[in-house]
């Protein structure tokens, strides 16, 4: 069994010629960089790219088989240098079940079924070239699709206040929703944890993902996963996800929830955390009268018990663009001596760090490493902070 980091959660800003297809996401976020990306310099074995339902998408990934940059994979998946890249889309439902719109991951097997996805898809959509449409049906009849095509289906960000299965704005519980043994595994978001989801008592026997939701080239791997596989594939990948046959989540890694943009209460003009507040409330420092509910806050009010199921390790770590004194410049100075982000994070030795990057700046990356860096709490969409 081998050792293997994936980032599942990575969006597409621009096709090939051009085009939009995840608004917000920045122009240099083509697939041929995203891949040349995670395999040069982020050193991240598995990404999932969710915007592959694009048709544009599709085709520079046919044209990239044809020049041989890329190679299907028997076990599922397409290779490039020493990254897989598994193929997803991203969808928004808002059904009658939902009572607010939630977002779902959609991940197949082959190119071949992502076309035929996507084609079926356009049916159920405005625009299947633009990232995260509302789809126009039921999520069950979504994910009868998925599984009917071979896919694994998992629910997106699953406590972000906007768009997800336990966000402010929903009232429904999974099961609800979703047929529940359709559900491959669920992804937890940057502003919780293991910890935090597992006062959840439905959510205790699906393996919890932690990925980037990448909307730049840089935020790649700022969430990831350690996996256990005999090969980066999709069909060892979806093994992982039940465990079969000593296949596994080993490890998540994720920002402390601190750092996430929704992780706490608070206004979304001054910035103040709020300790509680009730819907209608102004903010008692400025008088603002926009509050965002923080995940925790929000989990407060879902939880129903403490007892947590036997889980992998989640390592609070810290990405190395948070980390203070970690610039461009001595990013690239890392990357030169030991080849990726990866390999800074868990293989580089405290000695080796100093020789490269001084005292100072390789203390703070081993305080990232092992969780222990001084943090700022984050809400209402901005970061939290790393204390210098």
């Amino acid at each position: 069994m081998n050792t293997y980091f994936a980032d599942l959660h990575i969006h597409i800003g621009r096709t090939q010629s051009g085009k939009p297809v995840k608004i917000t996401g920045a122009k240099t976020l083509t697939i041929d960089r995203i891949l040349e990306e995670a395999s040069d310099r982020k050193g991240i074995d598995i990404v999932g790219v969710i915007d592959s339902q694009v048709p544009e998408v599709i085709r520079q990934l046919e044209d990239m088989i044809k020049d041989e940059l890329v190679q299907p994979l028997t076990g599922g998946g397409l290779k490039y240098r020493s990254t897989t890249l598994l193929l997803g889309s991203e969808i928004e439902i808002n059904d009658e079940t939902t009572k607010g719109p939630i977002h779902v991951l959609a991940f197949m097997p082959t190119l071949e079924k992502m076309r035929v996805f996507s084609l079926w898809l356009s049916k159920y959509m405005t625009n299947v070239s633009l990232s995260t449409q509302r789809f126009l049906g039921s999520a069950k009849v979504l994910q009868e699709k998925v599984k009917s095509l071979g896919g694994l289906f998992i629910p997106a960000h699953i406590f972000t206040p906007f768009k997800s299965l336990y966000g402010s704005g929903v009232s429904c519980t999974l099961t609800e929703v979703f047929h529940p043994e359709m559900i491959d595994a669920v992804e937890l978001g940057l502003s919780s944890d293991t910890s935090m989801a597992d006062q959840i008592p439905e959510l205790h026997h699906y393996t919890f993902l932690t990925n980037s939701d990448a909307h730049s080239l840089k935020k790649i791997a700022r969430e990831y996963q350690k996996l256990q596989l005999n090969e980066p594939t999709f069909q060892e990948f979806s093994y992982a996800l039940k465990a079969i046959e000593g296949r596994s989540v080993a490890c998540n890694y994720g920002l402390n929830p601190r750092l996430g943009k929704y992780h706490r209460t608070c206004c979304a003009n001054c910035f103040t955390v709020l300790n509680s507040h009730e819907q209608g409330d102004r903010c008692p420092n400025c008088g603002h009268k926009r509050v965002i509910k923080g995940v925790y806050d929000r989990l407060l009010e879902l939880k129903k018990e403490e007892r947590h199921p036997d889980r992998p390790p989640y390592v609070h770590q810290v990405p190395l663009e948070f980390i203070p004194k970690v610039g461009p410049k001595t990013l690239e100075k890392l990357l030169n001596r030991f080849g990726t982000e990866m390999n800074v994070m868990h293989k580089a030795q405290e000695q080796e760090l100093i020789k490269v990057v001084g005292e100072k700046t390789a203390e703070f990356i081993i305080k990232a490493r092992k969780g222990e860096l001084s943090l700022e709490t984050g809400g209402a969409g901005r970061y939290g902070k790393v204390k210098g």
